[in-house]
């Protein structure tokens, strides 16, 4: 049989229309009973249907709930419903109620949902069934009771904490759920009450539950001593939250400490909770408290040897235990350290828990052996703490080693520690992280690759490490020393020999650059680096060389002080990383460039000067032989090399003698520059072609990095491609016009106008770099530069389409220009130019061409800092577009642009106050509408982060004294001062957007104002 048509099945969408008009109007009608079914059929749609059957169970749905009285059909809703997403919908409704509209709410109607909320959690988690099968549904009741506390207790329910813990003594079941109601509300109002509400009531809260703490003390000891042993687990979870605020004397002073490590912790149930509750009090720093500290350390340490004992292999413990065993791993790493950094030195003191301080050190360096990245920071945390410590209180080396009479000469304290302290280092060494210099490296498959993606987290862990150790070694460089030796030569003889115990080693000895004397850093250096060459030579195999290679690069650039004491050396170095530069091998070419940049700017003077044994600066040798060095590089590679060439000649002080070396320097792609330039001046259609163009893109970022590395002389370079890159980029802005008119936005995708913008934007960047590099400001002012470049520039700025469009990189950086006197000329001249058509394509909304709103930005802050006269003397509607700019700046949902807004436009009213001809017509014309705009995001939570200089901006017309003018309406029927006009208009503006609060606006402005006019910005 045939099968009907699906079409058939296809709701018409005039049907569903007119069914959804139907439902919302059955569901918004008040006066009529609510129809349960309808409206358990409408989530049903919103939760399983689909297309436009759910978007308009969504409509429907959405009005519901914005109806002010939708919460008076929340009862009912909950009582009569079988459908949990209707109750949960309902309780939606509640909690926007509590949380927006609960302050206008007769008293009565408050009342009846309080008691209502209290009296159905009551009902549903009196019953131990319901409480498991209806945790979420609970949970939300319990955060909607929180809620509402927040809002009444304990103003106007002063009773809760006793009604409470009356009502937890009446059930189990419902002692269980009240302990959590218990634990939600100390979260809101110790941990998460910043930015959910005022300072004043968060302490206010804070000072009713410490007053009323000792009802919810006596309930958790009373629970403590109950059989029932999830009731008992939520207790502890709740007591882990009160720990970080209750007054002192119900830790110290009570047999708190001793129930939880004799009842509780070592029982594998509540082991966990019980131990995070001992970390909490651990981390409590007080003086007062001493003995009850060590007894705090001796008892929990007791229970810990009978729990785990000493000779316990942790990390096979914890590579093969369950989740509950591995946390408890992570939770005793959390006590140790925190007690170790908060109280080791009360301990250390007592010379009878010196070997329980051994024992809990020992416990530590085994927890550190975890393979698990998240334990070992913790455990890291605690011995670079110890390890400053020990440092800082004697900070010159006394290696037991080097001393006559060992340990003669160590700090007593330093000597308690050395043999921990070796252990540590060991520990660093064989653990160290990868460095960020590092791009070779072993991926999960166990190839040698490239490193694309910079790995931040290994990097952070990597800085805290290199920190530890340098402080170790300063501490007993000779024991660095010996570890790192040893590890090595095992290496060579293949005892430890892998990829990653020899990166790690290495890793660890690049990282304790400087902290040895420099003699002792020679001999372990060359020690080192010979090693390295013998097992390079020792090791077949690519992957092998260039694991082996890419280490002995990264010792060497880290050790550029050894590196300026020995020229030979370093000039052996820089030829072997030439040697690398033609290694094919998957990252070794980068690494080989960047530790190349990385010694020449550590060493550069060295390559400038003739050396000893030597007939010619090394430079020269460089650039003799650069074709040969380069020859096998990416272009990226090649630009890195050149900025690196960049800093030696940058270095060089004889001027005729350095531009020598810049025109040597450039000859190569000088060379292909001009041939392109040639061919283009017989046949512009040359710029059309891919290559060309590419190649062209190419040269240009060599310049801009060489133009980086050697500053100001550069001008030598720029000035002979000047005029013919400007007409370059004229040309191509034509081109990629031309193409967007014929094909359409599509065409920018193209791989051949990409590579045009690429050409534009690097002009860009090689005129704004040098620009910010140049130490002569009537050079960068003069006929010669800033004319041609800005009409270059301005000439791209005509009618075109947004996607042809580029950032305008040259006027911001002239505009910021330090010298000013031809800066704020040029920027008179240009300003209207660039105002001339609104640049409103991409303020059209807040995602499209980020790059050119962010340096547009960029040219008003600069015009605004330091050509201000510019700004005035643009005509009143270009001035307003500037202003409306602003305004959607500080608007902005990406928070740099936001906060870029809100300073320049502080700035310009700072500016303006200094104007006295121009402040009177602008703060007329203007400053109210600033205002409205300014109370638009104030009042908007995702601008939260502005709200200091929200403040700042009307605060700068409130405060008493200084010049500044009030900013009266035009003709006003009376006079008034800045502060009463500001009030009225805030006021009215307030009270118009938000007309269910009238009776508490006028109030609240005047304390605001009065506290910004008396105080100032940073008190109020």
């Amino acid at each position: 049989m045939e099968s009907p048509s699906l079409n058939r099945f296809q709701p018409d969408p005039t049907i569903l229309t007119m069914l959804a008009d139907h439902a919302a109007q059955q569901l918004l009608d008040f006066n009529q009973r609510l129809d349960i079914n309808l409206l358990d059929n409408v989530v049903n749609c919103l939760y399983h249907g689909v297309g436009a059957q759910q978007r308009m169970a969504q409509e429907v749905l959405t009005h519901l709930k914005e109806h002010p009285d939708a919460w008076t059909r929340v009862d009912t809703i909950l009582e009569f419903s079988q459908n949990m997403n209707t109750k949960y919908y309902a309780l939606q409704i509640l909690e926007t109620v509590i949380k927006t509209r609960w302050k206008i709410l007769p008293r009565n109607q408050c009342e009846g949902i309080k008691k209502y909320v209290v009296g159905l959690i009551i009902k549903t988690s009196s019953d131990a069934t319901n409480v498991e099968n209806e945790k979420v549904y609970i949970g939300k009741l319990n955060m909607i009771l929180v809620q509402i506390l927040k809002q009444e207790w304990p103003k106007h329910w002063p009773t809760f904490i006793s009604d409470i813990v009356g009502a937890s003594r009446t059930s189990e079941s419902l002692c269980q759920n009240n302990m959590i109601i218990l634990k939600l509300l100390s979260e809101e109002v110790f941990d998460f009450s910043s930015g959910q509400m005022t300072q004043v009531k968060a302490k206010h809260l804070k000072d009713s539950m410490c007053n009323e703490f000792s009802q919810i003390f006596q309930l958790c000891q009373f629970v403590m001593n109950s059989q029932n042993a999830p009731l008992v687990h939520a207790t502890l979870e709740t007591l882990l939250r009160f720990l970080n605020w209750i007054p002192l004397g119900y830790i110290f002073e009570t047999k708190l400490i001793s129930t939880l490590v004799y009842k509780f912790l070592n029982v594998p149930m509540f082991r966990n909770v019980t131990l995070k509750c001992l970390t909490e009090i651990a981390g409590v720093s007080v003086s007062q408290y001493e003995e009850q500290f060590v007894t705090h350390f001796t008892l929990t340490m007791c229970q810990l040897k009978q729990m785990l004992p000493l000779n316990t292999n942790i990390r096979l413990a914890y590579a093969n235990g369950k989740d509950d065993e591995q946390n408890f791993i992570q939770n005793l790493s959390l006590f140790l350290c925190t007690f170790l950094k908060e109280h080791g030195q009360l301990i250390e003191k007592r010379l009878n828990l010196r070997e329980t301080l051994m024992e809990a050190l020992h416990y530590m360096l085994l927890v550190s052996e975890v393979e698990e990245t998240e334990i070992f920071k913790i455990c890291l945390e605690y011995w670079n703490h110890l390890a400053a410590e020990l440092y800082r209180e004697s900070p010159f080396s006394t290696s037991p080693l080097l001393s006559g009479n060992q340990h003669f000469d160590v700090p007593p304290r330093r000597q308690l520690y050395l043999p921990v302290l070796s252990k540590v280092r060991l520990l660093m060494v064989s653990r160290m992280a990868k460095p960020e210099e590092v791009l070779v490296v072993e991926n999960d498959q166990g190839e040698v690759v490239r490193e694309f993606m910079k790995d931040t987290d290994s990097i952070n862990l990597y800085k805290n490490m290199r920190e530890t150790l340098v402080y170790l070694t300063h501490l007993d460089y000779a024991d660095t020393e010996r570890i790192m030796t040893e590890k090595l030569h095992n290496q060579v003889n293949g005892t430890e020999w892998s990829w990653k115990n020899l990166n790690t080693l290495c890793w660890a000895i690049g990282s304790i650059s400087g902290a040895m004397h420099e003699e002792d850093e020679k001999r372990f250096l060359v020690t080192v680096i010979k090693d390295l060459l013998g097992l390079c030579e020792q090791k077949r195999g690519k992957d092998n060389k260039a694991i082996i290679a890419s280490n002995i690069m990264y010792i060497v650039g880290q050790y550029p002080r050894f590196l300026r004491a020995h020229w030979k050396f370093l000039k052996t170095v820089v030829n072997k990383l030439f040697e690398f530069m033609h290694e094919t091998h998957d990252g070794v070419q980068d690494m080989a460039c960047d530790t190349f940049i990385k010694i020449a700017q550590k060493c550069r003077r060295h390559f400038v000067q003739v050396q000893v044994g030597e007939v010619m600066p090394f430079i020269d040798e460089i650039l003799n032989n650069i074709n040969t060095i380069i020859c096998d590089l990416q272009p990226q590679q090649v630009h890195t090399f050149y900025e690196a060439v960049g800093y030696m000649i940058g270095a060089q002080t004889d001027q005729a003698v350095q531009e020598h070396l810049i025109e040597k320097y450039m000859m190569l792609p000088n060379q292909v520059w001009d041939s392109i330039i040639q061919q283009a001046t017989k046949n512009v259609d040359i710029l059309k072609d891919p290559e060309t163009v590419k190649q062209l893109g190419s040269i240009l970022k060599t310049n801009v990095r060489a133009c980086k590395a050697v500053g100001h002389p550069f001008v030598i370079q720029l000035g002979r491609i000047y005029l013919d890159m400007l007409n370059v980029y004229k040309c191509l802005s034509e081109n990629i016009s031309a193409a967007i008119q014929t094909n359409g936005e599509m065409v920018t995708k193209q791989p051949l106008i990409r590579s045009m913008r690429t050409v534009k934007r690097e002009t860009l960047k090689l005129i704004s770099g040098w620009v910010s590099r140049s130490n002569d400001p009537q050079m960068v002012g003069g006929e010669l530069w800033v004319p041609p470049g800005c009409d270059a520039v301005s000439s791209t700025t005509k009618p075109q389409r947004a996607g042809a469009r580029r950032a305008r990189g040259p006027p911001a950086t002239m505009a910021d220009h330090p010298s000013t006197s031809w800066a704020d000329t040029i920027t008179r001249q240009r300003l209207p130019q660039i105002f001339e058509r609104p640049p409103c394509f991409f303020l059209r909304n807040f995602e499209e061409f980020p790059e050119h709103r962010t340096h547009f930005f960029y040219l008003l802050q600069a015009v605004n800092s330091h050509c201000f006269s510019a700004f005035l003397a643009i005509p009143p509607a270009q001035f307003k577009l500037v202003l409306d700019s602003i305004i959607w700046a500080f608007k902005h949902t990406m928070r740099n642009v936001a906060d870029t807004g809100l300073q320049i436009l502080y700035t310009l009213l700072q500016n303006v106050a200094q104007e006295e001809a121009a402040a009177q017509s602008f703060y007329q014309t203007y400053f109210c509408d600033i205002l409205q705009h300014i109370f638009s995001v104030v009042t908007d939570t995702s601008h939260t982060a502005g709200l200091t200089m929200h403040a700042s901006i009307p605060g700068l017309h409130v405060q008493p004294g200084g010049r500044r003018v009030r900013s009266a309406p035009p003709q006003p029927a009376t006079p008034t001062s800045n502060q009463v006009f500001i009030q009225e208009y805030v006021a009215n503006l307030l009270k118009t957007a938000f007309p269910s609060l009238q009776e508490y606006v006028p109030l609240s402005i005047t304390l605001c104002l009065c506290c910004l006019s008396n105080q100032g910005i940073p008190k109020f």
